[in-house]
C-alpha cells in the first residue's frame, strides 16, 4: 500500500491546514492510542499526530511501529509531527479530511 508521489504532494497539502487529532507523549504506544489512531484513521482518512519524545531515533521508530501497528502509511514527517494516511473501507464524507472541503 504503497503511496506515489503525486498521492503525497497532494496528502501533504492537504495536511498543512490539519491540527495533530492525537498526541503521544511519555507513556509510547500504548492500546488506547492504538485504537485511537485506528479510529480517527477510519473516520478522516488522513490525519496528524503528535510525538512528544525526546530522542529523534525514539521517535522515528515510534512512527515506523505505529504505521505498521495500524497500517497505515507515512506521508510526512516534520518535527514533532507525522502526517499518515489509510484510506477508509466506507468513507464519511462530513468526516473524511479526502472528501470534504477544508
Amino acid at each position: 500500500m504503497s503511496l506515489t508521489r503525486e498521492q503525497k504532494k497532494q496528502f501533504r497539502t492537504l495536511g498543512h491546514k490539519l491540527n495533530p487529532i492525537v498526541t503521544v507523549a511519555g507513556n509510547g504506544l500504548t492500546e488506547n492510542i492504538q485504537l485511537e489512531v485506528d479510529r480517527a484513521l477510519e473516520d478522516h482518512e488522513l490525519i496528524k499526530v503528535k510525538l512528544v519524545v525526546g530522542d529523534r531515533d525514539v521517535k522515528k521508530e515510534m512512527i515506523r511501529e505505529l504505521c505498521a501497528i495500524v497500517e497505515c502509511d507515512l506521508v510526512q514527517e516534520i518535527g514533532n509531527i507525522a502526517l499518515i494516511y489509510r484510506a477508509a473501507d466506507k468513507p464519511n464524507p462530513k468526516l473524511s479530511n479526502l472528501h470534504r472541503v477544508l
